[in-house]
């Protein structure tokens, strides 16, 4: 794949040039443009459309003179082929912005590489449809969490179950849990085609993270990792013809 061509979008000059500097040293990165202000940032994009080389991400602050960064991210949606926007900003307020803006990630200053390289990741599976290793990824829905005082996204592709917890939902992905207030009936409306299925009053799963089921005397548990999840009657027969259904057009000719 050829290396993405990123903008990055601050008022502060150093923090610009720092932002810039990470960029251009990640392997996975071609082409960096650099802007100091909103207003600039539109006359490139353009430009760049015109040139047909379009911006494959935006690397966007929030808060700048003039055009602000929520404001610009809502403008790319407008554009026939959006850039991916990931903000980068010191402040932790605008994370619900960046949420309704499906911004692939949220970075605080002053900015780690660690997170720059994941940020870049998500943006090359929504670029290419692969993870950033090469993996097939299926669309992802992104929730953010908060971690320590820190606000990340969390994609539906990296979660594995889903307990309920009243009005809250805990999401389990295979490093950890986050609780976030989202009831589990609007996770299981939200996130039915992305292959979750409701196998229980409390439990959403990721149909293809399921290692085993099991059926004992009439009850049923699927295993996902070490974790054993119960299924109740009325889910059972939905959940194993689904498994079957899966096993057959995996099976190979």
């Amino acid at each position: 794949m050829t290396g993405l061509r990123v903008m990055a979008v601050d008022d502060e000059q150093p923090a610009l040039e720092d932002l810039a500097y990470l960029l251009r040293a990640d392997p996975r990165i071609g082409d960096v443009l650099t802007a100091r202000d909103g207003a600039a940032a539109l006359k490139l994009l353009d430009r760049a459309m015109a040139d047909g080389r379009p911006v494959d991400a935006v690397f966007l602050d929030i808060r700048m003179r003039g055009l602000d960064g929520v404001v610009l991210g809502r403008l790319l949606t407008q554009f026939s082929r959006p850039p991916k926007v990931v903000f980068v900003t010191a402040y932790e307020d605008h994370a619900v912005d960046a949420f309704e803006l499906k911004a692939e990630d949220y970075l605080l200053k002053p900015v780690r590489p660690d997170r720059l390289a994941e940020a870049i990741r998500r943006v090359c599976a929504g670029s290419t449809g692969l993870a950033g290793d090469g993996r097939p990824e299926h669309d992802a829905d992104t929730i953010p969490v908060e971690l320590g005082g820190v606000t990340r996204f969390v994609t539906s592709n990296e979660v594995r179950y889903v307990e309920a917890r009243g009005d809250y939902a805990r999401l389990h992905t295979a490093t950890g849990s986050h609780l976030v207030r989202i009831p589990l009936a609007a996770l299981e409306e939200r996130w039915a085609s992305a292959g979750f299925l409701r196998v229980h009053r409390s439990h959403l799963v990721a149909v293809r993270h399921i290692d085993e089921l099991h059926i004992d005397s009439g009850k049923c548990v699927v295993r996902i990792g070490e974790t054993e999840i119960p299924v109740s009657r009325r889910h059972t027969r939905e959940l194993r013809d689904l498994l079957v259904r899966r096993a057959r057009k995996a099976k190979p000719e």
